[in-house]
This record gives structure tokens, sequence and C-alpha cells, in this order.
């Protein structure tokens, strides 16, 4: 299990955008289950939509996304490289997530091929799939253009 502080110490993300609250399980290079608790605290609440709080499903892709970093960072290799998005497919949702759903994401490194790569994302509420998304990635180093 990876922790908050840990998350912190490993993501280049903060409030508001940092959107994975622990790291339930973790296969360097394989795979990982994060979790975020989602509150009517958040922000983006507060306009998405009036009396009818939904998460936006940008955020959901890029909660599913942020577990998917903390899964290549985990890694030696890929250890204080920032990894960038480089394509996201095949995304679908199928159900809204909303204050005090936990969002539980499974990672599944699809390949990795030096700082390149492909994973799947599945996120569930209560162990129904609330979407899923297929993402394609590069491994940057922090001085790097």
């Amino acid at each position: 299990m990876i922790d908050i502080q840990e998350i912190l110490k490993t993501l280049p993300h903060r409030y508001p955008m940092l959107l994975v609250d622990r790291v339930l399980e973790v296969q360097p290079g394989v795979s990982a289950r994060g979790l975020k608790n989602v509150t009517v605290n958040e922000a983006f609440f507060q306009g998405h939509y009036p009396g009818l709080p939904i998460m936006p499903g940008v955020l959901i892709v890029e909660a599913m996304a942020q577990v998917g970093a903390v899964l290549l960072l985990a890694g030696p290799q890929h250890r204080g490289m920032t990894p960038l998005i480089g394509a996201i497919d095949d995304v679908k949702f199928r159900k809204a997530v909303v204050p005090g759903d936990q969002l539980i994401t499974d990672i599944e490194v699809v390949w990795i091929r030096g700082t390149i790569g492909k994973c799947k994302a599945v996120g569930r509420v209560n162990g129904e799939v609330v979407a899923s998304m297929e993402m394609t990635f590069k491994m940057k180093e922090k001085d790097a253009e």
C-alpha cells in the first residue's frame, strides 16, 4: 500500500488536481489498484451540476491516469521521471460517479518499451464498472523538454 504522503513524494500533482488518495496494491511494471474518495467538498461539484453533483468524466480519466503514473514511477527505471499522456483510447463511461463514492481504479501495463508504453484502466464503484480506457504514455526526464 502507498499512502498519501508517499503519493505526494511520487506525483507532481497537488490540490485541486491530485485525484488519488491511496494506492492499495502495486506490482511495479505490472499492475496497481488505487482509491479516490469522492466527497461533496470537491470544488468541481459547485458547477457540475448544481443540484445534481456528478464527477466530470475528464476527472475520472485523470484519476485513473494518476494511479497509472504511481504504478509507472514505482519501478526503479522510471523513478524521478514525469509520465505524460500521449493518447487516450476506447474511453467508456458506464455510470455516474457521485459524492460518497469510492472510485477504485485497476491499472494493467500492456507493454513498455524504453520510455513509452500502454496501460489499460478500469474504474469501479461498489464493484460496478463506471469507466474504462486505454492510455499510451511517455516517460520524460524532469530536466528534458
